[in-house]
């Protein structure tokens, strides 16, 4: 996952609430083994619809989607979020996010920007003309006529988007740790620890299990 500290550029000024998973991305598009492409059935629903904002060029590859309230809501597929991810956007601004949706956009790497109705309804005004910054440096939404609105984000799931450490770059990041711990194991209870001969971790905790029997 890359690191994320800056978003900046045009935005999607969508607005829509209560927008579900399957509007996002809609189920026959789940049979896919890859995230690939799903950006091209992004919004299919909306896209049908002629004048559609994303169809509109001047918004082509935006990064950032201002959204309505309740964004995300319904299932909980995180083919949601992939298919956002895969059609460029980076940060989704709105009033509330489905729990759900939240989670899995920030695992892969969207920052989930939750801001007043006013606030969202002078984004909407921006995005029409001007680029939008969103800062996780300073946990600022910015535009270049001055507006400025503040922004909370869990500690933890914005270190790991401005490091870019998904759950398994979590988990490497801690390989000195685990791999002390393995070796504490390998001194202290060598029984636990695979042996060469054929013997397999089940056949140890049996032994270690009757011992304490």
């Amino acid at each position: 996952m890359e690191p994320v500290r800056t978003v900046e550029g045009r935005a999607y000024p969508f607005g829509a609430e209560n927008v579900d998973t399957d509007i996002i991305i809609p189920a026959h598009w789940l049979k896919t083994t890859t995230r690939d492409g799903l950006g091209e059935g992004a919004f299919e629903s909306v896209r049908a619809e002629p004048g559609n904002v994303f169809d509109n060029p001047e918004y082509a590859g935006a990064p950032v989607l201002i959204a309505g309230d309740n964004f995300g809501c319904g299932s909980s597929r995180e083919h949601a979020a992939w298919a956002l991810a895969d059609m460029g956007v980076k940060a989704v601004i709105a009033p509330s996010f489905s729990d759900i949706f939240s989670g899995n956009a920030f695992k892969n790497g969207i920052v989930t920007v939750v801001l007043p109705q006013d606030a969202i309804d002078r984004l909407m005004e921006v995005a029409k003309t001007d680029e939008i910054t969103v800062d996780l440096e300073t946990m600022t939404v910015t535009t270049s006529f001055q507006d400025r609105f503040r922004f909370e984000l869990d500690p933890f799931r914005r270190d790991c988007l401005m490091q870019g450490l998904d759950e398994v770059g979590l988990t490497l990041a801690k390989d000195t740790a685990i791999s002390k711990y393995e070796s504490g194991i390998a001194n202290s209870r060598p029984w636990l620890v695979p042996q060469s001969g054929g013997e397999g971790r089940d056949e140890s905790i049996a032994v270690e299990s009757a011992g304490r029997a």
